[in-house]
């Protein structure tokens, strides 16, 4: 059986790598018992990094929404160049106030 892909950056996830399940609409936001779908943890990382969860619920609540935001762009492109088992921690402090 082959390892999940990670609908964001499109690596694979082997079991090995940090990983963890993102709600399409947070929690918080009404998401509780809805659609999640398993991603890398530094992918999860910055999307919380970089979004609210209003944001998230609005507008980004797909796969798809996130890789075409342009806030997005710089990142996937630089991860995609990184090994499926890389982390390191989000800088943070990105999100628009």
């Amino acid at each position: 059986m082959s390892d999940p892909v990670c609908p964001l950056c499109g690596r694979s996830i082997p079991p090995e790598a940090k990983q963890s399940l993102h709600h399409l609409t947070p929690k918080l936001k009404g998401g509780k018992g809805g659609p999640v779908v398993l991603l890398h943890q530094i992918c999860h990382n910055e999307i919380h990094a970089r979004f609210t969860e209003a944001e998230l619920a609005r507008d980004l609540n797909t796969p798809e929404a996130l890789r075409a935001h342009p806030e997005m762009q710089g990142f996937l492109r630089w991860v995609a160049k990184r090994p499926p088992t890389f982390h390191s921690r989000s800088a943070g402090g990105r999100r628009k106030r």
